[in-house]
Protein backbone atom coordinates (compact mmCIF):
# COMPACT_ATOMS: atom_id res chain seq x y z
CA UNK A 1 0.00 0.00 0.00
CA UNK A 2 1.19 3.51 -0.82
CA UNK A 3 2.68 5.15 2.31
CA UNK A 4 0.34 8.12 1.79
CA UNK A 5 -2.68 5.83 1.90
CA UNK A 6 -4.41 3.88 4.66
CA UNK A 7 -7.33 1.54 5.13
CA UNK A 8 -10.51 2.99 6.56
CA UNK A 9 -14.06 1.80 7.10
CA UNK A 10 -16.37 4.02 5.05
CA UNK A 11 -20.07 4.42 5.79
CA UNK A 12 -21.44 4.73 2.25
CA UNK A 13 -25.06 5.50 3.20
CA UNK A 14 -27.53 5.01 6.04
CA UNK A 15 -28.64 1.45 6.57
CA UNK A 16 -27.75 -1.96 8.02
CA UNK A 17 -24.17 -2.98 8.95
CA UNK A 18 -23.50 -3.99 5.33
CA UNK A 19 -23.25 -0.29 4.32
CA UNK A 20 -19.79 -0.29 5.97
CA UNK A 21 -16.96 -0.92 3.50
CA UNK A 22 -13.18 -1.06 3.87
CA UNK A 23 -11.49 1.23 1.36
CA UNK A 24 -8.10 2.80 0.74
CA UNK A 25 -8.11 6.55 1.49
CA UNK A 26 -5.62 9.34 2.03
CA UNK A 27 -3.62 9.07 5.24
CA UNK A 28 -4.15 12.23 7.32
CA UNK A 29 -1.34 14.72 7.90
CA UNK A 30 -1.19 16.31 11.36
CA UNK A 31 -1.51 20.08 11.63
CA UNK A 32 1.02 22.02 13.72
CA UNK A 33 -1.01 21.43 16.92
CA UNK A 34 -1.98 17.81 16.18
CA UNK A 35 -0.63 14.32 16.72
CA UNK A 36 -0.96 11.49 14.21
CA UNK A 37 -1.94 8.26 15.96
CA UNK A 38 -1.54 4.76 14.55
CA UNK A 39 -4.83 3.22 15.70
CA UNK A 40 -4.49 -0.12 17.53
CA UNK A 41 -8.11 -0.52 18.61
CA UNK A 42 -11.51 1.17 18.42
CA UNK A 43 -15.05 0.09 19.33
CA UNK A 44 -18.41 -0.68 17.81
CA UNK A 45 -19.96 2.02 19.99
CA UNK A 46 -23.73 2.24 20.10
CA UNK A 47 -23.43 5.85 18.91
CA UNK A 48 -21.70 4.66 15.74
CA UNK A 49 -24.34 2.01 15.13
CA UNK A 50 -27.21 4.45 15.66
CA UNK A 51 -25.78 7.00 13.25
CA UNK A 52 -25.02 4.32 10.67
CA UNK A 53 -28.63 3.11 10.90
CA UNK A 54 -30.06 6.65 11.31
CA UNK A 55 -31.70 5.59 14.57
CA UNK A 56 -31.38 8.97 16.24
CA UNK A 57 -33.97 11.33 17.73
CA UNK A 58 -34.66 14.67 16.07
CA UNK A 59 -36.12 13.67 12.70
CA UNK A 60 -35.25 15.95 9.79
CA UNK A 61 -33.22 18.36 11.96
CA UNK A 62 -30.97 15.49 13.06
CA UNK A 63 -30.56 14.49 9.44
CA UNK A 64 -29.55 18.05 8.51
CA UNK A 65 -26.80 17.86 11.13
CA UNK A 66 -25.69 14.29 10.43
CA UNK A 67 -26.03 14.34 6.63
CA UNK A 68 -29.06 13.96 4.39
CA UNK A 69 -28.37 10.73 2.49
CA UNK A 70 -25.29 9.44 4.32
CA UNK A 71 -23.28 10.43 7.39
CA UNK A 72 -21.42 13.73 7.00
CA UNK A 73 -18.41 11.89 8.45
CA UNK A 74 -17.62 8.99 6.11
CA UNK A 75 -15.28 7.41 8.67
CA UNK A 76 -17.13 6.75 11.93
CA UNK A 77 -15.53 5.65 15.21
CA UNK A 78 -15.93 7.66 18.42
CA UNK A 79 -13.05 6.35 20.54
CA UNK A 80 -9.71 4.62 20.07
CA UNK A 81 -6.30 3.72 21.43
CA UNK A 82 -2.97 3.59 19.67
CA UNK A 83 0.58 4.90 19.45
CA UNK A 84 1.67 8.35 18.30
CA UNK A 85 3.35 8.11 14.92
CA UNK A 86 4.30 11.79 14.54
CA UNK A 87 3.59 15.20 16.06
CA UNK A 88 3.03 18.68 14.67
CA UNK A 89 5.81 21.21 15.24
CA UNK A 90 3.91 23.10 17.98
CA UNK A 91 2.99 20.00 20.02
CA UNK A 92 4.59 19.90 23.48
CA UNK A 93 2.48 17.48 25.54
CA UNK A 94 3.12 14.31 23.52
CA UNK A 95 5.94 12.72 21.56
CA UNK A 96 6.39 10.03 18.94
CA UNK A 97 5.95 6.55 20.46
CA UNK A 98 3.57 7.59 23.26
CA UNK A 99 0.75 5.07 23.82
CA UNK A 100 -2.52 7.02 24.03
CA UNK A 101 -6.30 6.71 24.17
CA UNK A 102 -8.73 9.32 22.92
CA UNK A 103 -12.29 10.49 22.36
CA UNK A 104 -12.74 12.17 18.97
CA UNK A 105 -16.47 11.91 19.78
CA UNK A 106 -18.63 13.53 17.11
CA UNK A 107 -15.56 14.34 15.04
CA UNK A 108 -15.29 10.56 14.55
CA UNK A 109 -12.46 9.11 12.42
CA UNK A 110 -11.42 6.16 14.60
CA UNK A 111 -12.45 3.52 12.02
CA UNK A 112 -9.13 3.90 10.25
CA UNK A 113 -5.51 2.86 10.52
CA UNK A 114 -4.52 6.44 11.45
CA UNK A 115 -6.28 9.39 13.04
CA UNK A 116 -5.23 12.95 13.90
CA UNK A 117 -6.10 14.52 17.23
CA UNK A 118 -5.33 18.04 18.51
CA UNK A 119 -2.97 17.82 21.48
CA UNK A 120 -5.56 19.76 23.51
CA UNK A 121 -8.30 17.33 22.48
CA UNK A 122 -9.71 14.58 24.66
CA UNK A 123 -6.45 12.64 24.53
CA UNK A 124 -4.24 11.14 27.25
CA UNK A 125 -1.52 8.59 27.82
CA UNK A 126 -2.96 5.07 27.90
CA UNK A 127 -3.30 3.41 31.32
CA UNK A 128 -0.20 1.26 31.75
CA UNK A 129 -1.95 -1.78 33.25
CA UNK A 130 -4.52 -2.53 30.53
CA UNK A 131 -4.28 -3.55 26.88
CA UNK A 132 -4.85 -1.28 23.89
CA UNK A 133 -8.10 -3.18 23.24
CA UNK A 134 -9.33 -2.44 26.77
CA UNK A 135 -8.15 1.17 26.61
CA UNK A 136 -10.16 1.82 23.44
CA UNK A 137 -13.31 0.98 25.39
CA UNK A 138 -12.77 3.60 28.10
CA UNK A 139 -13.24 7.14 26.69
CA UNK A 140 -16.87 7.30 25.50
CA UNK A 141 -18.58 5.14 28.11
CA UNK A 142 -16.34 6.27 30.93
CA UNK A 143 -16.64 10.01 30.30
CA UNK A 144 -20.40 9.78 29.62
CA UNK A 145 -20.84 8.03 32.97
CA UNK A 146 -18.75 10.61 34.84
CA UNK A 147 -20.73 13.51 33.34
CA UNK A 148 -24.02 11.91 34.42
CA UNK A 149 -22.92 10.92 37.92
CA UNK A 150 -21.48 14.38 38.68
CA UNK A 151 -25.03 15.73 38.46
CA UNK A 152 -25.99 13.55 41.44
CA UNK A 153 -22.83 14.19 43.49
CA UNK A 154 -22.53 10.47 44.33
CA UNK A 155 -21.13 9.96 47.84
CA UNK A 156 -20.62 7.41 50.59
CA UNK A 157 -23.74 5.96 52.17
CA UNK A 158 -26.08 6.75 49.28
CA UNK A 159 -28.24 4.02 47.79
CA UNK A 160 -27.96 4.00 44.01
CA UNK A 161 -29.94 1.88 41.54
CA UNK A 162 -28.45 1.44 38.05
CA UNK A 163 -30.86 0.23 35.39
CA UNK A 164 -29.01 -1.45 32.54
CA UNK A 165 -26.03 -2.20 34.76
CA UNK A 166 -24.34 -4.60 32.32
CA UNK A 167 -24.01 -2.19 29.39
CA UNK A 168 -21.24 0.22 28.43
CA UNK A 169 -22.30 3.05 30.74
CA UNK A 170 -23.81 0.69 33.31
CA UNK A 171 -20.59 -1.25 33.95
CA UNK A 172 -18.72 2.01 34.55
CA UNK A 173 -21.54 3.40 36.70
CA UNK A 174 -21.49 0.37 39.02
CA UNK A 175 -17.74 0.68 39.53
CA UNK A 176 -17.67 4.48 39.90
CA UNK A 177 -20.55 4.51 42.40
CA UNK A 178 -18.81 1.80 44.42
CA UNK A 179 -15.59 3.83 44.29
CA UNK A 180 -17.46 6.79 45.85
CA UNK A 181 -18.76 4.55 48.64
CA UNK A 182 -22.38 4.22 47.52
CA UNK A 183 -24.48 1.08 48.01
CA UNK A 184 -25.13 -0.13 44.46
CA UNK A 185 -28.09 -2.12 43.17
CA UNK A 186 -27.74 -3.24 39.57
CA UNK A 187 -30.69 -4.13 37.32
CA UNK A 188 -29.91 -6.43 34.39
CA UNK A 189 -30.95 -9.70 32.72
CA UNK A 190 -30.44 -13.19 34.14
CA UNK A 191 -27.32 -13.84 32.06
CA UNK A 192 -25.52 -10.79 33.45
CA UNK A 193 -26.24 -11.01 37.18
CA UNK A 194 -22.87 -12.52 38.07
CA UNK A 195 -20.97 -10.00 35.94
CA UNK A 196 -22.69 -7.06 37.64
CA UNK A 197 -21.99 -8.54 41.09
CA UNK A 198 -18.35 -9.12 40.16
CA UNK A 199 -17.74 -5.45 39.36
CA UNK A 200 -19.15 -4.15 42.61
CA UNK A 201 -22.95 -4.23 42.87
CA UNK A 202 -24.00 -5.16 46.40
CA UNK A 203 -27.41 -6.26 45.13
CA UNK A 204 -28.65 -7.34 41.70
CA UNK A 205 -32.19 -7.49 40.34
CA UNK A 206 -33.15 -9.62 37.35
CA UNK A 207 -35.57 -7.41 35.41
CA UNK A 208 -36.99 -10.46 33.61
CA UNK A 209 -38.28 -11.80 36.95
CA UNK A 210 -38.77 -8.79 39.19
CA UNK A 211 -39.99 -5.19 38.85
CA UNK A 212 -37.75 -3.08 41.07
CA UNK A 213 -40.45 -0.39 41.36
CA UNK A 214 -42.68 -2.82 43.29
CA UNK A 215 -40.19 -3.85 45.96
CA UNK A 216 -40.90 -0.87 48.21
CA UNK A 217 -37.17 -0.04 48.24
CA UNK A 218 -36.25 3.61 47.67
CA UNK A 219 -33.00 5.12 46.43
CA UNK A 220 -31.06 8.37 46.59
CA UNK A 221 -30.24 8.02 42.90
CA UNK A 222 -31.89 6.04 40.10
CA UNK A 223 -29.78 6.00 36.94
CA UNK A 224 -31.23 4.71 33.67
CA UNK A 225 -27.98 3.85 31.90
CA UNK A 226 -29.66 2.53 28.74
CA UNK A 227 -32.53 4.99 28.11
CA UNK A 228 -35.08 2.18 28.10
CA UNK A 229 -37.32 3.25 30.97
CA UNK A 230 -39.95 5.98 31.20
CA UNK A 231 -39.17 8.83 33.59
CA UNK A 232 -42.39 8.20 35.51
CA UNK A 233 -41.38 4.58 36.15
CA UNK A 234 -37.82 5.50 37.03
CA UNK A 235 -38.94 8.06 39.59
CA UNK A 236 -41.29 5.66 41.43
CA UNK A 237 -38.47 4.33 43.60
CA UNK A 238 -36.81 7.64 44.43
CA UNK A 239 -36.60 9.05 47.94
CA UNK A 240 -38.26 12.46 48.31
CA UNK A 241 -34.93 14.19 47.85
CA UNK A 242 -33.70 11.63 45.31
CA UNK A 243 -32.25 12.33 41.87
CA UNK A 244 -33.29 10.60 38.65
CA UNK A 245 -30.63 10.38 35.95
CA UNK A 246 -31.10 9.34 32.34
CA UNK A 247 -28.03 8.79 30.18
CA UNK A 248 -29.36 10.39 26.99
CA UNK A 249 -30.57 13.50 28.78
CA UNK A 250 -27.86 13.96 31.39
CA UNK A 251 -24.69 13.30 29.37
CA UNK A 252 -25.11 16.19 26.97
CA UNK A 253 -22.55 18.51 28.52
CA UNK A 254 -19.16 18.30 30.13
CA UNK A 255 -17.31 20.90 28.14
CA UNK A 256 -13.62 21.42 28.72
CA UNK A 257 -13.50 18.96 31.62
CA UNK A 258 -13.56 15.92 29.35
CA UNK A 259 -9.76 15.67 29.09
CA UNK A 260 -9.53 15.93 32.89
CA UNK A 261 -12.18 13.20 33.09
CA UNK A 262 -10.14 10.94 30.79
CA UNK A 263 -7.04 11.45 32.96
CA UNK A 264 -9.12 10.74 36.09
CA UNK A 265 -10.33 7.46 34.53
CA UNK A 266 -6.72 6.56 33.66
CA UNK A 267 -5.69 7.12 37.29
CA UNK A 268 -8.55 4.98 38.61
CA UNK A 269 -7.66 2.18 36.19
CA UNK A 270 -3.99 2.30 37.18
CA UNK A 271 -5.03 2.22 40.85
CA UNK A 272 -7.05 -0.94 40.21
CA UNK A 273 -10.38 0.77 41.00
CA UNK A 274 -11.88 0.58 37.50
CA UNK A 275 -11.73 -1.88 34.63
CA UNK A 276 -13.44 -1.85 31.23
CA UNK A 277 -15.70 -4.83 30.56
CA UNK A 278 -15.14 -6.34 27.11
CA UNK A 279 -17.86 -8.56 25.67
CA UNK A 280 -16.34 -9.43 22.30
CA UNK A 281 -13.44 -8.42 20.09
CA UNK A 282 -13.49 -8.42 16.29
CA UNK A 283 -10.71 -7.74 13.79
CA UNK A 284 -11.00 -4.61 11.64
CA UNK A 285 -12.09 -6.70 8.65
CA UNK A 286 -15.14 -7.95 10.59
CA UNK A 287 -16.67 -4.53 11.32
CA UNK A 288 -19.97 -5.62 9.73
CA UNK A 289 -20.26 -8.59 12.10
CA UNK A 290 -19.36 -6.35 15.06
CA UNK A 291 -22.12 -3.86 14.20
CA UNK A 292 -24.58 -6.71 13.68
CA UNK A 293 -23.83 -7.96 17.19
CA UNK A 294 -24.27 -4.51 18.77
CA UNK A 295 -27.53 -4.01 16.86
CA UNK A 296 -29.01 -6.99 18.71
CA UNK A 297 -29.04 -4.82 21.84
CA UNK A 298 -27.67 -7.32 24.36
CA UNK A 299 -23.95 -6.61 24.55
CA UNK A 300 -22.19 -6.69 27.91
CA UNK A 301 -19.93 -3.68 28.35
CA UNK A 302 -18.07 -3.07 25.10
CA UNK A 303 -17.41 -4.54 21.66
CA UNK A 304 -13.85 -3.85 20.53
CA UNK A 305 -12.40 -3.64 17.01
CA UNK A 306 -8.68 -4.46 16.75
CA UNK A 307 -6.30 -3.45 13.97
CA UNK A 308 -3.53 -5.67 12.67
CA UNK A 309 -0.70 -3.58 14.11
CA UNK A 310 -2.22 -4.75 17.43
CA UNK A 311 -0.83 -4.98 20.93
Amino acid sequence: MNSNKMKAIICTKYGPPEVLEIREVEKPIPKVNEVLVKVYATTAHVGDTRIRGLRVPGGFLARLFLGLTKPRWAVLGMEFSGVIESVGKEVTKFKKGDPVFALPGFKFGAYAQYNCMPEDGVLALKPANITFAEAAAVPAGGITTLICLKKANIRAGQKVLIYGASGSVGTYAVQLCKYHGAEVTGVCSTANLELVKSIGAGKVIDYTKEDFTRSGETYDVVFDAVDKMSSSRGKKSLKKTGIYLRVGRDSGSGGDLKTADLIFLKELIEAGKLKPVIDRSYPFEQIVEAHRYVDRGHKKGHVVITLEHGE
